[in-house]
């Protein structure tokens, strides 16, 4: 992820999908949480912190997710942005399918043969930053917003088949 976060690009529109792509790597949140992530999503927690609280949109399920300090900096560099300033959400999201096209177009330019996709991103929070720093399976699914554990346990395979 490194090589993303640190690749200088050029384009406005290629800089918002790698933008998005790390905010989602960082919080977990899928495409369509991002897409839909307002400012009354973010709240202060008890320690000062910022987090998201969202009720997602395919599973319903209420995630209380903190905010690490490189998905802050990156809503704090949209918030001037036209698509936001308007204060209905927090990132100006582009398609799935134009996210995904230029996903490609910039794992290109870093040299990346892995294919990403939106989606991907998930995966990344999950195999990277939960599972391989001990988080417990039950509080990873409930950040993801899955109703049933085996739907997390499968992520855990990936991370074990890994190991």
């Amino acid at each position: 992820m490194r090589i993303l976060v640190d690749k200088e690009l050029y384009l406005d529109r290629l800089k918002i999908v790698r933008d998005m792509f790390v905010f989602s790597c960082k919080t977990g949140l899928a495409y369509s949480d991002v897409k839909k992530l307002s400012s009354a999503d973010i709240t202060k927690g008890i320690d000062g912190s910022k987090w998201i609280r969202i009720k997602e949109k395919k599973t319903k399920s209420l995630s209380s997710i903190p905010i690490p300090p490189l998905a802050e900096e990156i809503l704090d560099r949209y918030k001037d942005h036209p698509k936001v300033k308007d204060g209905k959400y927090v990132l100006p999201v582009l398609s799935n399918q134009k996210s995904n096209a230029f996903l490609k177009e910039i794992a290109v330019l870093c040299g990346i043969t892995k294919p990403h996709t939106a989606h991907l991103a998930r995966h990344t929070f999950v195999t990277t930053i939960t599972l391989t720093n001990s988080v417990p399976i039950k509080s990873v699914s409930k950040i993801l917003g899955h109703k049933d554990l085996r739907t997390t346990q499968l992520y855990a395979k990936i991370v074990d088949r890994r190991s």
